[in-house]
């Protein structure tokens, strides 16, 4: 059967857990991974649809870099370290700043809401709100995630894969 080739990106702050997420879609398992300096790309296959995942690192010196790959991008992965509260307002301003390029306008934006495994780990509603997602015109979904169990992953997945196939 033929797979639907697909573009996207998977952006987020520094830590939020990007390239456990990968490559735990990747490969079904967890990786020991150190902080991403420039990209990892990798294909994951899912139902239909063969997503190429590029996985960007977030250091704050590297994001000016993630404009580079929005070019033909059909899906926005942005990852969010929910048991880090002190710097959701940081995540929040980068994802307003990526939206308002004109490479993502209409394109859908998942948004995992990671380490929910953890004890300050704020829930999806928390992080929709701080996030102002409410203001964002595009098609968006916030889903709990941990990338270390992969709980939550499959349904994030579903939701762009859908929104992917109404394009």
């Amino acid at each position: 059967m033929l797979k639907l080739g697909v573009c996207v990106a998977a952006v987020g702050l520094d830590a939020a857990g990007k390239t456990t997420l990968l490559y735990r879609l990747k490969l079904a398992e967890v990786v020991t991974t150190i902080p991403t300096i420039g990209f990892n790309v990798e294909t994951v296959d899912y139902k239909n649809i063969s997503f190429t995942v590029w996985d960007v690192g977030g250091q704050t010196i590297i994001r000016p870099l993630w404009r580079h790959y929005y070019v033909n991008t059909q899906g926005l992965i942005f990852v969010v370290d929910s048991n880090d509260p002190e710097r959701i307002k940081e995540a929040a301003d980068e994802l307003h700043m990526m939206l308002e390029e004109d490479e993502l306008r209409g394109v859908a934006v998942l948004v995992f809401a990671n380490k929910q495994d953890l004890p300050r780990a704020m829930s999806a509603s928390d992080i929709t709100e701080a996030m102002g997602l409410s203001r964002v015109s595009q098609p968006w979904f916030v889903q709990s995630s941990c990338a270390v169990s992969g709980s939550g992953l499959v349904e994030g997945l579903d939701w762009l894969s859908n929104q992917i196939l109404k394009q």
